[in-house]
């Protein structure tokens, strides 16, 4: 019974070494993680209050999901976890797969993949409206070659007029504004003070950009009157009253009439355009037109959105990596090239947006290294050795004995 006793353990240690070996030989691979090997008793003879065990058996491997280190890269599209969870994948059979390698790239057809051609899951942008609250999908952007324009309805204008002009003193400044054919106009802002307190104000066009204008002569589109208070603050017109800019005879690009509102307020009620006793400039100006575009780059950002670049400068989060968080990671398999799928025991698993519902965070730019412990594999390795040297020793020991007890016979 010795020699089998001792076999086992052999068996076992011969496992033990295996699983060390391969912890190893994926010290650098991106999210691997770390093996543990478990063994158990095996009972054998019984006789009154003695008991002889029958040797040691391997019950299996268990992972060790433990937090790898996150390395900056230079990959635009990679992406760490920090924290619990794992990326959702789809192979090409429709399974369902799991992963903490965020070594992400884009394939022929413009979907979001892994190294091995594993599509990412989470959510894409329709029509420009990013919605997380649906079903994960495939990620794709073969929607994104350009990006449409967008008509100005909205601008502002951050303005101080000097308070120590005289009256008839001229302040204007230009604002660039897109029609929905993504053609720009400049409108001309003109002050004119009138008194103690008080401008006149004009929104114009350049009469070229309009049906039936003149070339040269500027049409006015708005005007009206300011009235400042002692301490320089607007008080006329009043917040929450913006000043409509429109055109109405058409313009010449073919384009929709414009039809803008000026706010002289901020959102938060403070006038934009003050008047104290310093030379009358434009401090800054705004407008939520948009010119149209193409894409000229792509990103992963922080938080799993994926950013994309246009040609006017303009980031706009086009899609989303979804995260799965799974009660017991350790209890699924690996299935090769890093990924892992469903075991008999696993929990169900919960997708959903990071850092929610127990889900890490996602890093930008970084991929999570193997979280294998050099020291501790080389001490298990030393450990395993030993063992077997142990159990290989037990057998030529027996085999001596043996051959004792076959010589007495001589």
């Amino acid at each position: 019974m010795s020699f089998s006793t001792a076999l086992s353990g052999l068996a076992a240690s011969s496992t033990a070494l295996d699983v060390v070996g391969n912890n190893l030989a994926n010290l650098n691979t991106t999210g691997f993680k770390a093996d543990d090997i478990l063994f158990k008793d095996i009972m054998g003879e019984t006789s009154g209050s003695t008991e002889i065990g029958a040797g040691v058996a391997t019950t299996g491997t268990s992972k060790q999901f433990t937090q790898g280190s996150i390395q900056p890269t230079a990959g635009a599209l990679d992406v760490a976890i920090e924290g619990n969870g794992l990326f959702v994948l789809r192979n090409t059979a429709g399974t369902s797969l799991y992963t903490r390698t965020g070594s992400f790239k884009f394939d022929g057809n413009g979907t979001l993949v892994t190294a091995t051609g594993e599509r990412v899951q989470g959510w894409s942008a329709v029509n420009g409206v990013l919605d997380t609250n649906g079903n994960v999908g495939d990620i794709s952007i073969t929607a994104l070659a350009s990006q449409p324009p967008a008509t100005t309805t909205k601008m502002t204008l951050s303005t101080n007029l000097d308070a120590s002009g005289a009256t008839g003193a001229v302040f204007s400044t230009p604002l660039q504004v897109v029609d929905s054919l993504g053609v720009t106009h400049v409108l001309s802002f003109t002050f004119t003070k009138t008194g103690s307190n008080t401008w006149d104000y004009d929104v114009s066009i350049p009469g070229e950009d309009l049906v039936g204008g003149t070339l040269g002569v500027p049409q006015s589109l708005a005007n009206g009157n300011l009235v400042f208070d002692s301490s320089g603050k607007l008080t006329t017109p009043a917040a929450g009253a913006p000043v409509n800019v429109a055109t109405t005879t058409g313009l010449v690009s073919g384009a929709n009439d414009l039809n803008i509102d000026w706010s002289l307020y901020s959102p938060d009620g403070t006038p934009l355009l003050t008047q104290y006793a310093q030379p009358s400039a434009a401090s800054a100006t705004t407008q939520d037109g948009v010119l149209a575009a193409q894409l000229t780059g792509l990103r992963m950002g922080d938080g799993g959105s994926l950013m994309a670049t246009f040609s006017s400068g303009k980031q706009v989060a086009v899609a989303q990596v979804a995260l799965a968080a799974i009660g017991n990671p350790d209890s699924l398999v690996s299935v090769g090239n890093n990924n892992y799928q469903l075991g008999t025991q696993t929990l169900t698993p919960t997708v959903g947006m990071p850092e929610t519902g127990n889900r890490g965070k996602l890093l930008g730019g970084s991929l999570e290294s193997s979280n294998v412990d050099l020291a501790k594999e080389f001490t298990n390795l030393i450990i395993y050795q030993r063992g077997y040297q142990a159990n290989a020793k037990v057998i030529t020991t027996q085999d001596q004995l043996s051959q004792v007890l076959l010589n007495i016979k001589q």
